[in-house]
């Protein structure tokens, strides 16, 4: 059979129209999100939705990596919880209240879906099409992506539309109907200038809508904002808001901004809300994540040896990850011994041994979507120094205090206070620093929240029951600074994933050792990858 009669049968396979349902239907994980789950999220949206307002989220781009190879495709995690849709080249639409269709149907959501297409599916997949779309992810109304073009939706008549901020990183293909063609139709539909700034148009609203006896916290907070956002300064009506000299003045300046309907914020806030606590569905995902995660950090504790590269190293956790058939790392994979553990995010991972150096490993496994975040620092030869020992301990005595401090309706800086006042008065013990003294050995967060992103989105707010935070306190102390050079290039990192229960925490990574005790003898034990021999490629 020629390769030309092959590729003409798969043609007309895919174009039977129960070869994609066959096809996906029995040889998928069915350990998925279920399509309840995301219609559930759907309705808590819909219903934190102003009156008479509208809702627009889009797809992720498809993202190139190099001349015509793309990366691997990856969902918008806030479209996916909403719908369970994993294609691009797609939008949603949800509605406050009911509309009427063109036939006199009503519907309070619409999906624009990828179209089938016979020849493209064979090279890169296939796809559900809008019908199956509908009765797959249970979406009341789901039409081909270009039927968007000419729909007849009047986003002026809404007094809120909610949508994303854009990106600069779509590209236009030669479809007609792709994510590029979308996002710009639903500008010119909604009225979006071209050069719509977000930042400067919320800051307008707010200025809009305030009242006379908060100008002046207005104008003070607003001023703060600019020295972070150096472009605000640019703007005439902010600039002239903050330096008025009167109410009057400022009345007359909030008078003059238009009105408008054109809310970039409203969707990241309600789903900061809703994507913050964890539904039973999700954990049970997320708990699989940390735990396969863990098992990476124990076969690499088995494994690890001085002569190992961070590569090596970072492709058996990997491995485990796909052993267990997590479909992605959550985040590019941080390996990084001696000196490079002192790059919070190093992720060239190719120094070519790890000799007798500590070793940092920061790596999460993304199991459908929902991503752990795991680190662990081990001795690349079995055992601490003295040194390394002293240093590992106070990370740990300050991440046992941070969890400690993981408690319903407390604060999500807590943790960090914790863990800093432990590393702040033990640094200043062993000299390292003087007492009171500023310093930079732990130059970042403690506490932030995971789930369908490694920095999932979340309130900020007080800790609540079914949430899921990172304690990960840590101390580095690069080369050059100023102490005793025996500490020089000692870097360390603990990170667990902690959920926040009704009656306090737990620690969904506590698998994977974190003492000094239980790490080294962990690493005394066997590795199944201890027989494992490659070719010597040098010597071919």
């Amino acid at each position: 059979m020629t390769t030309n009669t092959i590729r003409r049968l798969l043609l007309a396979l895919m174009l039977f129209p129960g070869f994609s349902l066959i096809a996906q239907e029995i040889a998928l994980p069915t350990d998925y999100l279920s399509t309840d789950f995301h219609k559930s999220r759907r309705q808590a949206f819909k219903e934190k939705l102003p009156p008479n307002s509208v809702a627009v989220i889009f797809a992720n781009p498809v993202r190139n990596r190099a001349n015509d190879v793309d990366y691997i495709y990856h969902q918008d995690p806030n479209f996916y919880y909403l719908t369970g849709y994993k294609e691009p080249h797609s939008m949603v639409i949800l509605f406050s209240e009911p509309q009427m269709g063109p036939n006199g149907e009503m519907y309070d959501e619409v999906l624009f879906a990828q179209s089938r297409n016979a020849r493209e599916e064979m090279w890169t997949g296939r796809r559900l099409g809008p019908d199956r779309a509908g009765e797959v992810l249970d979406i009341a109304q789901v039409l081909d992506h270009s039927a968007f073009k000419e729909a007849d939706i009047n986003f002026t008549a809404f007094d809120k539309v909610w949508f994303p901020q854009f990106h600069n990183d779509v590209r236009d293909t030669r479809s007609e109907a792709d994510l590029y063609d979308l996002i710009n139709q639903f500008r010119s539909k909604a009225g979006i200038p071209e050069d719509f700034n977000p930042r400067k148009h919320a800051i307008h609203q707010q200025i809009r809508e305030s009242t006379p006896d908060y100008y002046q916290n207005l104008a003070e907070e607003i001023f703060r904002a600019t020295r972070w956002d150096p472009g605000l300064k640019d703007d005439p009506v902010i600039q002239e808001f903050i330096g008025a000299g009167s109410v009057e003045s400022r009345k007359k300046i909030a008078a003059s901004i238009p009105k408008s309907n054109l809310d970039p914020q409203g969707l990241t806030n309600v789903m900061k809300q809703l994507r913050e606590i964890k539904s039973g569905e999700e954990l049970k995902l997320l708990r699989k994540a940390v735990s396969i995660s863990c098992v990476g950090q124990i076969e690499v504790m088995k494994a690890m040896r001085p002569e190992m590269s961070e590569t090596e190293i970072q492709g058996i956790h990997e491995f485990v990850f796909k052993k267990y058939g997590a479909e992605y790392e959550g985040y590019p994979s941080i390996v990084g011994a001696g000196y490079n553990g002192c790059i919070l995010h190093y992720i060239e991972n190719n120094r070519p041994s790890v000799d007798g150096d500590l070793v940092l490993m920061d790596l999460g496994a993304e199991y459908h979507g929902y991503t752990a975040d795991v680190t662990r620092t081990i001795p690349a030869n079995g055992k601490f120094t003295e040194e390394q020992k002293l240093i590992y301990n106070i990370v740990l005595e300050a991440q046992d205090a941070g969890i400690a401090a993981c408690q319903p309706g407390g604060s999500m800086r807590a943790p960090h206070l914790a863990a800093k006042e432990v590393i702040d008065r033990r640094l200043a013990e062993l000299g390292i620093i003087k007492e009171g003294e500023s310093h930079n050995y732990f130059p970042h967060g403690t506490s932030h929240y995971v789930g369908l992103d490694v920095h999932d989105p979340g309130t900020g707010g007080p800790l609540q029951a079914g949430s899921v935070i990172t304690v990960e306190p840590g101390i580095y102390i690069p080369a050059g600074s100023p102490c005793d050079e025996k500490w020089w290039n000692i870097a360390v990192r603990i990170e667990d994933d902690i959920l926040i229960t009704e009656t306090g925490h737990e620690n969904l990574s506590a698998l994977a050792p974190r003492t000094v005790e239980a790490i080294e003898q962990m690493m005394a034990q066997k590795s199944v990858l201890e027989n494992l021999s490659l070719p010597d490629l040098d010597k071919q």
